[in-house]
């Protein structure tokens, strides 16, 4: 898993244009799962989740280009009270806080008791290159690109990957992920400097950022990289996938749900450190250590309830990273 940092130069520059980015809703109308996900060439905590507005047991809602919060919290009135996507956008467009919705960008998704509703919508003033691609269950949105490609690109992976909500939309960023896919982003080899995966499933009780069933957000602080292999690490960790590029050891993390303490231990490594990482990437704790030992010890006493995945390491090279729940 890679670390999170702040390149804070990319983030002054980058933020005085607004919130643009490349995003897409969906829904599962099987698992009544609901999906939100995107990027942007803005390097800060809040740079691409901000446009992100679920519903629980209704849909998504994406508010992107020159956002307006206040728009996103009528938009997402108009959700709690029944309108369908398309007449959320009519109603935004009549009623834009700024009186002129002509640079706002929009892709809403619905679940509809099964039967899932699109919508989207591009304002003429947007940055070029802008496009919008609605599909049954899905809607999808970019602006400020270095090509019409990267949504077409998301939508190709998004409908062809096989597997869970989650696995499509991680496909979908995956699909965009290009130099300058926000063309912001151009001439630092990257796609975007922050990047976000958000699923409800059907027993969330609570939308706010960092409490869904799958709440992952990424952004650049100190040193450049690609915010969407960074996010795909955070999601294979919630999958439990390893690092086989090498024969990996068995490393185990008990008890797991923990309290207290948490042993990480390995059949046949000597372990020299490990790093915490919570859900919206932010490190808690990193130690390393000069004892020779195949165990080391956890203490989570401190911690926040909830989901953090644990990177090991022997002699600073990554042996796995492990999902660990503190309850």
């Amino acid at each position: 898993m890679k670390a999170l940092y702040l390149f804070t130069a990319l983030c002054v520059n980058l933020s005085v244009f607004g919130q643009h980015t490349f995003s897409i809703v969906a829904v599962d109308p099987i698992t009544g799962e609901i999906g939100s996900a995107g990027a942007t060439c803005i390097s800060s905590q809040d740079g691409a989740q901000d446009i992100s507005a679920i519903v629980l047991g209704v849909g998504a809602i994406h508010t992107q280009s020159f956002w307006d919060p206040t728009n996103q919290s009528n938009a997402t009135a108009r959700m709690i009270a029944g309108d369908s996507p398309q007449e959320i956008i009519d109603w935004l467009l009549t009623n834009d806080v700024n009186n002129d919705p002509s640079a706002r960008q929009y892709n809403i998704v619905d679940l509809n008791s099964g039967n899932p509703r699109s919508a989207a919508y591009t304002g003429p003033s947007c940055f070029a290159e802008f496009i919008h691609i609605e599909g049954p269950n899905y809607a999808i949105a970019g602006n400020i690109l270095i090509s019409e490609d990267v949504v077409n690109d998301m939508e190709t992976a998004f409908v062809n990957t096989a597997g869970t909500l989650a696995d499509k939309l991680m496909a979908a960023l995956q699909g965009a992920k290009r130099p300058g896919a926000d063309s912001r982003c151009l001439s630092n080899g990257i796609s975007s400097a922050s990047a976000f995966l958000r699923v409800a499933d059907p027993l969330d009780t609570d939308s706010s950022y960092g409490n869904l069933s799958l709440d992952l957000n990424v952004w650049i602080t100190t040193t450049i990289f690609e915010p969407i292999d960074a996010l795909q690490d955070l999601y294979d960790a919630t999958l439990g996938v390893t690092d086989n590029t090498s024969e990996a050891p068995q490393i185990l993390l008990y008890p797991n749900p923990a309290e207290e303490t948490v042993t990480i231990q390995s059949n046949s490594m000597v372990l020299t450190g490990y790093e915490v990482i919570d859900i919206n990437g932010k490190v808690i704790t990193h130690r390393t250590t000069e004892a020779t030992s195949n165990k080391i010890l956890l203490d989570v006493v401190n911690y926040a309830k909830g989901v953090y995945f644990v990177s090991v390491y022997e002699n600073g090279n990554k042996l796995t990273t492990e999902k660990l729940v503190v309850q």
